[in-house]
């Protein structure tokens, strides 16, 4: 029989204090009832002795030292799902609110998860086309990855985000079974409309899962958003068997939560007052994706955070990088130039690119084809900071070349319309167009035989 308790020791901003407290559990899901009747959730973040430290939910507006009941529950929160929460939108703790009614659940699990078995992991291999060239072709996204974008405030991560969301997919010629699950934390009201509205009007919002924590949403409940999500992402991959793409944003928002609710603690900061465990927190959302052998799905990730003043040395980037495989950056600069989207590729990077392309995964020249554009870009950069000093007239022919080859990159291979979707065999082969304008002999990281088959020899120097 569950004890009730009355009245609260303190309250603390979103945390509260009971004392005389038998039994409880750390993450143990507690349940108020302030004398107007309504009812709040919390859980125990904190145990010392027979004190326990609770953060709500809902926020401690109404609730004071005398009138507050408190119930504990026995258990750490729960999320229920069953398969018809395909389509449906949620709050930031999973209650729904499109005006459909509540899901009747096939079964409730912990939104901290299941430990995975590191010796049941399977290694990610196909990979998941995004119609976005920059990621298709350069920096690939493989099925059961997490690939990160860096962004910055202005820049059209949320743009970038929903496009794809509509326009990713396993392949032309996959039957599987494919959803999204989205969940935005902090956001602003207009931005969650953005979403909401652009996923209807596409057609694409019978099969994403949505998960808002809005800006005016209290602080804690973005701390078990992207937990909620991935729980519901993990039922429909592990329980029914699809492949899921997660998109998480904005990690910034979630981070910065936790740096609340850390200081009204009284934690020592970390690094830039951030709390110590940011990392090991970073770390028990990001390692929720990837796939199980035997299984038939998979969780991949897109988490998306804005870097504060556009430096990636900052915690969160920092951390993130460290956990996550790979980054995708997004770039003030191009931005500025009215590139859509703004990628640099420079230094965005895929570390399980190599093992998802090439032939039986994408096409036989994939890895080639984005080596060589790598170096080529590279070069553009030296040419520009050359011309910017010497002038361009003074150039060579081949640097000319060059400075051509980057302009044309950037509005035709990166840039793209936001309703454009590409197939990878077409963003190949936007490649090779490219890769036509430099002289051949230049061409030094592919292979002859794939010059050979694919290089536009007709094309006039």
């Amino acid at each position: 029989m569950a004890i009730e308790y009355l009245g609260l020791s303190e309250i603390n901003g979103p945390l509260v204090v009971l004392e005389g407290v038998k039994n409880a559990s750390f993450d143990e899901i507690v349940e108020f009832r302030v004398d107007d009747g309504s009812k709040k959730l919390g859980r125990i973040v904190e145990i010392y002795e027979e004190k326990a430290v609770i953060q709500v939910f809902e926020g401690t507006e109404n609730m004071s030292l005398s009138n507050t009941h408190t119930r504990l529950s026995g258990h750490p929160m729960e999320v229920e799902l069953s398969p018809d929460i395909l389509g449906r939108t949620f709050n930031g703790i999973g209650k729904p609110i499109d005006g459909l009614g509540p899901v009747i659940p096939e079964m409730k699990l912990n939104i901290n998860g299941l430990p995975l078995n590191p010796v049941t992991r399977e290694y990610p291999r196909n990979f998941i086309q995004t119609g976005i060239s920059a990621i298709d072709g350069l920096t690939t996204l493989i099925r059961g990855q997490k690939l990160p974008i860096f962004s910055g405030n202005g820049l059209p991560h949320d743009q970038l985000a929903a496009q794809i969301v509509q326009q990713a997919s396993l392949g032309s010629n996959s039957d599987e079974k494919f959803a999204i699950v989205f969940a935005a934390m902090g956001v602003k009201y207009d931005v969650a409309e953005f979403f909401r509205r652009t996923f209807e009007e596409s057609g694409v919002s019978d099969h994403v899962v949505m998960y808002l924590n809005l800006a005016n949403d209290p602080v804690v409940e973005r701390l078990i958003t992207p937990k909620v999500a991935l729980t519901a992402a993990e039922y429909l991959a592990f329980e029914k068997g699809m492949h899921i793409l997660v998109i998480l944003t904005d990690i910034t928002s979630f981070c910065e939560a936790m740096r609340e609710v850390s200081s009204s603690k009284g934690e020592i900061p970390s690094r830039k007052g951030y709390p110590g465990y940011l990392y090991s927190e970073l770390a028990t959302l990001y390692e929720r994706a990837g796939i199980v052998r035997d299984g038939t799905g998979s969780v991949t990730q897109i988490p998306i955070l804005t870097m504060p003043n556009d430096d990636i040395t900052h915690p969160i980037p920092d951390l993130t990088g460290y956990i996550t495989e790979g980054q995708i950056v997004l770039d003030r600069q191009l931005h500025g130039q009215a590139i859509y989207p703004p990628i640099n590729v420079l230094p965005s990077l895929s570390r399980l690119m190599k093992d998802g392309i090439g032939e039986g995964f994408t096409r036989e020249d994939h890895q080639d084809v984005a080596n060589q554009l790598f170096s080529c870009y590279a070069k553009v950069g030296d040419a520009r900071a050359l011309a910017s000093v010497i002038g361009e007239d003074e150039l060579s022919p081949l640097d000319k070349k060059y400075l051509e080859f980057g302009t044309a990159f950037e509005e035709n291979f990166v840039g793209q319309r936001a309703d454009e979707n590409r197939t990878i065999q077409e963003t190949l082969d936007k490649g090779w167009e490219l890769l036509s304008m430099i002289p051949r002999e230049e061409l030094d990281r592919i292979d002859t035989k794939i010059l050979d088959k694919y290089y536009p020899e007709n094309v006039e120097k």
